[in-house]
Formats: C-alpha cells, structure tokens, sequence
C-alpha cells in the first residue's frame, strides 16, 4: 500500500501527487506540473527516496518541474510512447496559454509495470498517450486518472491530440470498468470516485 500527498501546483491548479511506502520511503511523483522546490520540499521533508517521475501526459501544465526535478533525483521520466512526440511541441503548448517556456525532460517509455506496484492503464483520449496510474493505499484503491476524466466532468479534446470518441471510449470501457469503491484522483480539482463518475458524471454516462 502507499501514502500519498496531493499538490495543486502551477497557475492551472495541476494536481501534482506524491506517493510513497512508508515502511521503505521508496516514492514517485505524478505529474510535477511546476513549483519544483515546494515539491522537492515535501519529498525532503517525508524522506522520501524517490525512483520515478510518472507522467499522465504530455500536456505543459503536468510537467513543467519535470526536468528539474529530474537531475535533482537522477530518476527516470515515465512517458507513454504516443504522448513523446508532444514533447515537441512544449513552445507551442506554452505560447498558446501566455506561460515561459519548459525544457523537456529526458523520457523513459512507460510500461505496465512500475515502480512500488502501480500499475498503468492506456486510457487515450485527452492526447494519445494519456495514461491512467492505479495502485493501494491505507483509503483504499485509487486511480490517478490525470486530465481524462474530472469530478463530473472529462479532459478536453479540442487541444492537440485530443479525440472525443478514444476519451469516451477510454471512460466507459476501462475507468468505468474499475471497482466502483476505487477513489479517482483528477489532474485538476477535487477527488471523486468511479461510482460517483459512473452514475452521475454528466458528459459520459455510465
């Protein structure tokens, strides 16, 4: 099982997630979208030994402190391999939303399997990578699910890579498909959880 911590980082409000085995104080961090130094200060503060950088997608706001963070912790960047092309587009991506520029990381491709047990889900839709991080904790099962699914609402996907049809489809046949008690934690906003989702989110019906 692992501990977690919930960051709402950057001028987007991203929510940035440490998670960590209190026995072993072996961790990762989700989605570092900016303020590195206060991530850094919460890792430091816990003692925490952090072996990745897990990435839901490649959109700016959800990786911003991602390089940073890297040299600092000598970890490896976890990407899916669909989302690595975006990479090229970060001055693009920051231009359009009136942010400074982001170096990018260097990536490693996720896999299924990662680091302290978590699990990956290819859940595309929001970009083509999107991706969707399952694991324990002492709260139960959670689902970092990043920009594809909200509390009652879902990603856009009129930003590059977007697809209704693949985000719709990610949401009914594999989100919707986890235990209803599963506790979703967004990319942005407040918590919910798949029951919740699956009978009351208002753009994807259960």
């Amino acid at each position: 099982m692992l501990d977690f911590e919930i960051l709402s980082v950057g001028q987007l409000a991203c929510n940035c997630i440490i998670l960590w085995n209190s026995e072993s104080k072996k961790g990762v961090v989700v989605d570092p979208g900016d303020e590195a130094e206060r991530i850094s200060g919460q890792v430091t503060n816990r003692e925490i030994d952090i072996q990745a950088i897990l990435l839901t997608h490649a959109h700016f706001d959800h990786l911003g402190a991602a390089t940073s963070l890297q040299t600092q912790w000598k970890c490896p960047v976890f990407l899916h391999p669909e989302d690595t092309p975006m990479l090229e587009s970060l001055d693009y991506q920051t231009t359009k939303f009136r942010m400074p520029s982001i170096i990018k990381p260097t990536i490693t491709t996720l896999h299924d399997e990662l680091p302290l047990g978590i699990t990956c889900i290819h859940t595309p839709g929001h970009s083509p990578g999107s991706s969707t991080f399952l694991t324990e904790s002492p709260k139960g099962k959670v689902a970092l699910t990043g920009d594809t699914i909200f509390a009652k609402g879902v990603g856009r996907t009129d930003l590059l890579g977007g697809s209704w049809d693949l985000l719709e489809k990610s949401i009914r046949t594999k989100l919707y498909a986890l235990d209803p008690n599963t506790l979703i934690i967004p990319g942005h906003g407040p918590n919910s959880t798949i029951a919740s989702e699956r009978n009351g989110n208002p753009y994807v019906k259960g």
